[in-house]
């Protein structure tokens, strides 16, 4: 592997793959799919997709599929992360390996976009020898989010922190801000916050055909969210979803 391609694919509408991902997706050797399980096969079947739409009848011939490694989650959060990250490069260094031709140019399709909340390039820095890296931007769950709910990012002039639930769970509200992101929080950390004066757009499946979004005050919209997420996770077996809080 000379060159890796980190190419930001969206939220998960095809419509968001754009001119210049196409185009990375077009000139690799190789792509590869990492499979996560029986629950998130749609996940795989989304890149599938894509690379039919991109690359027509070629594209199963280019494409390597693998089993994505298994977080261990019961010792310290970032140890586990980081032994996790390396046997991810492991994987990916064997699959390029058993691949043959040996592919010169190998892609990865990444979920949003590479430099926000995840682990790709991080990743790509395992990897040894080192290829050439090449990072393609794709639109965020945080765009998608604004679009569905037709709202702007940030208030006139007004900052906007971009966090975790973790981070929301384990410290409050981010100091300083009035705008806040959360990311990653499967545990909806929004319920440890005192709900008066925070208004909060929430959605799941954001792009997709399934896509859920519900607005309001954290007083009244948080418990709808609670139960339309425990619904969606049910009906679908996984989920993704993001939110935005604003006070004042």
């Amino acid at each position: 592997m000379h060159e890796l391609f980190l190419i930001g694919i969206g939220t998960g509408n095809p419509d968001h793959v754009t001119f210049q991902a196409a185009e990375a997706i077009r000139g690799a050797d190789l792509i590869l799919i990492p499979r996560k399980g029986a629950d998130k096969a749609d996940l795989a079947d989304l890149r599938r997709q894509i690379c039919a739409r991109v690359l027509g009848e070629d594209a199963s011939e280019r494409i390597a599929e693998f089993d994505l490694p298994v977080r261990d989650a019961s010792g310290d959060y970032r140890a586990g992360v980081l032994d996790w990250h390396d046997a991810i490069a492991g994987v990916w260094t064997d699959t390029v390996a058993a691949a043959s031709p040996a592919p010169r140019k190998v892609a990865l399709l990444i979920w949003g976009d590479p430099s926000l909340y995840d682990s790709s390039l991080r990743i790509a820095a395992r990897l040894s020898p080192a290829p050439r890296i090449t990072v393609i931007p794709g639109i965020t769950a945080i765009q998608a989010l604004c679009a569905a709910h037709r709202i702007p990012l940030n208030e006139i002039g007004a900052p906007v922190v971009i966090t975790t639930g973790r981070q929301i769970r384990d410290h409050g509200w981010p100091e300083g801000a009035d705008t806040v992101v959360a990311m990653l929080d499967g545990g909806c950390a929004f319920q440890s916050l005192a709900p008066e004066g925070i208004r909060i757009w929430w959605g799941a499946y954001l792009g997709m055909a399934e896509e859920i979004a519900i607005a309001g005050p954290l007083a009244e919209a948080g418990p709808e969210i609670l139960k339309t997420r425990e619904e969606a996770r049910a009906r679908h077996g996984w989920l993704m979803d993001i939110y935005l809080m604003r006070r004042g």
